[in-house]
């Protein structure tokens, strides 16, 4: 049996800027389409790719997908964390105290409304999963920055809360090698194209 390689890319810059935007839909800007185009033209024999439903990945992800004649499926698991109320809001429109509390116990502290990250990082694990066991070879996974750093943090071995210390910047792509079992995954790559 052989190593599996699995990329990691987050989509481009999103319409409407920097925000906490988890669960709100809002499309790439056209920055971020170049930044997607730029990352993904050298194509090192992707056979799959797997996106996130949200349209900053899955606009970009079908139209890579038809362009190399790969299969495409969507997980609904590679979904960012939904926010709540700090949804489509700034750093600074959120009370500071509260985003202190935020970046110091990521873990712990729940913004209101929001998904707990117990239940974001199961539900992306699983998702990781799902993608290693598949079939691909090589398949390449169009996500976002929180999913990227759930999955990088479980191969690194990492304490969760620790995650919120990995960056991902727009268009950042991740390789992955997962050699058979007993074998553990390692990142190879991690930053931008």
């Amino acid at each position: 049996m052989q190593d599996q390689f699995v990329e990691l890319l987050r989509h481009g810059e999103a319409a409407g800027g920097a925000c906490f935007r988890g669960g709100q839909d809002d499309p790439l800007s056209p920055a971020g389409m170049e930044q997607m185009t730029r990352a993904t033209a050298q194509n090192p024999g992707w056979n799959a790719v797997f996106s996130s439903p949200a349209r900053r990945c899955h606009a970009f992800a079908q139209q890579l997908a038809a362009a190399h004649d790969l299969p495409i499926m969507t997980l609904p698991q590679l979904s960012e964390r939904h926010f709540g109320a700090w949804e489509g809001l700034t750093a600074n429109q959120i009370p500071a105290a509260d985003l202190i509390r935020f970046w110091e116990d990521p873990i712990d502290y729940t913004p209101p409304g929001a998904e707990p990250f117990a239940s974001f990082r199961q539900r992306v694990l699983g998702a990781w999963d799902a993608v290693r066991t598949a079939g691909a070879a090589y398949p390449l996974v169009v996500t976002h920055g929180g999913v990227i750093r759930v999955i990088l943090a479980e191969v690194l071995s990492m304490p969760a809360a620790a995650t919120i210390l990995l960056e991902v910047p727009p268009a950042c792509l991740s390789r992955v090698r997962v050699p058979p079992s007993p074998g553990r995954p390692s990142l190879i790559r991690h930053g931008c194209a």
